[in-house]
């Protein structure tokens, strides 16, 4: 009899055994089911997050590119007689030295202030309209002037003598164009938005042969920063 139970007592074992396998088998299998349907289930919420950050993406591209349109339309017959250009990338610049202020003077000279109070007003109506307020990071008034300075000793003498030129030329036209009565209703958004930017010459024009401009590189920006880009960047990154 003990001889018997001595014989079965591994088959039991080896039964016992076998049924364990099955049993964590099974385990394994329902894991890694369950991983599976994880990843499909992730897969797919990265897929429909991309998605709509691309469509999201291409609302601020087209919100940029609609305000280029209606301002472009706004100032195209003006351009010429400004001597001035709008650029699709939301700058308008003002040339013509002889126009905007006297040599190594930060006095808007009358012609330019003639300018300003026909194209500003028209400016902010647009910008600080409802369709394009909430998307303006900042208007930027930038300076620009040539890399000359009478009496200089030196390139960097006359760097910095253009960048105190013209960051007072911007100042300069900044307060000239806040204190036109016809942007008033909008002044805290312009006081918050608009800032004055003197770059003197870093930013030269040059001529075919890499020769500086001169008179090209004197000159004025209003450049729009919109949100769009850092927005458009953000989206991505979180569907990323």
């Amino acid at each position: 009899m003990q001889d018997s139970d001595n014989i079965l007592a591994p088959a039991i074992s080896s039964s016992h055994q076998e049924a364990q396998w099955i049993s964590l088998s099974d385990l394994m299998t329902g894991l890694m089911m369950l991983f599976m349907l994880i990843a499909i289930a992730f897969m797919l919420k990265v897929q429909a997050d991309e998605a709509k950050a691309r469509r999201w993406a291409q609302q601020y591209r087209q919100i940029r590119q609609e305000l280029y349109e209606d301002l472009y339309t706004t100032f195209k017959d003006r351009l010429t007689q400004w001597n001035a250009v709008f650029t699709p990338d939301l700058i308008l610049t003002f040339r013509g030295p002889e126009v905007l202020f006297d040599t190594g003077s930060a006095d808007l000279k009358p012609r330019f202030k003639q300018i300003l109070q026909d194209f500003f007003p028209r400016y902010v109506a647009i910008i600080a309209s409802p369709k394009y307020k909430s998307s303006i990071q900042e208007i930027r008034i930038e300076g620009h002037t040539s890399s000359d300075w009478n009496g200089a000793t030196g390139t960097e003498e006359a760097y910095f003598q253009n960048m105190q030129l013209s960051q007072d030329r911007t100042r300069s036209t900044l307060r000239f164009v806040l204190k036109l009565p016809e942007v008033q209703k909008d002044i805290d958004w312009l006081r918050s938005n608009v800032t004055a930017n003197g770059l003197s010459s870093s930013h030269l024009i040059l001529k075919p042969d890499r020769t500086e401009d001169a008179d090209r590189s004197k000159r004025v920006d209003f450049r729009i920063l919109t949100d769009a880009d850092a927005k458009i960047e953000k989206i991505l990154e979180t569907a990323r």
